[in-house]
């Protein structure tokens, strides 16, 4: 059946809002693992729980490289993006109790000074699950 260049129209737009979207969080870990290994070690070190058994700085090292691996794994691992975004996910996933120990200890970090920011930054981490997932899908058929 038929649908038209409007129907083709709308699933390259789509997949060109994936691309993007995979490009962009892709270059956002590579960048942000890179600051885990440089200058912005002691910021990363506030998100890390007590809890961790860990070296806090051997933590934030090892989430740079992680980081450093799955945003090159979105960037150019063509073949397996479903597989990347898969794990970014759950990278996200993994991180996030960082994230809320940062807020229920009153940790300052990256410009997170108030209880309310870093509240509010809690909200983003399922945005960054969804879209590791749905940039690294094909489109609906």
């Amino acid at each position: 059946m038929y649908l038209g260049p409007a129907r083709a129209y709308t699933r390259t737009m789509s997949s060109s809002a994936r691309t993007f979207g995979r490009v962009f969080l892709g270059a956002s870990l590579v960048f942000a693992g890179i600051s885990h290994l440089t200058f912005s070690r002691r910021e990363f070190q506030a998100q890390v729980p007590q809890s961790i058994p860990i070296d806090a700085d051997v933590t934030v090292l090892a989430s740079g490289v992680a980081e450093i691996g799955i945003g090159s794994s979105l960037l150019f691992a063509h073949g397996h993006r479903r597989l990347a975004g898969t794990i970014a996910a759950l990278f996200f996933v993994a991180v996030f109790p960082g994230n809320i120990a940062q807020w229920m200890h009153h940790r300052d970090g990256f410009g997170l000074d108030t209880d309310m920011k870093r509240f509010v930054r809690l909200l983003f981490q399922p945005v960054l699950v969804a879209l590791a997932l749905w940039s690294t899908r094909g489109a609906r058929r």
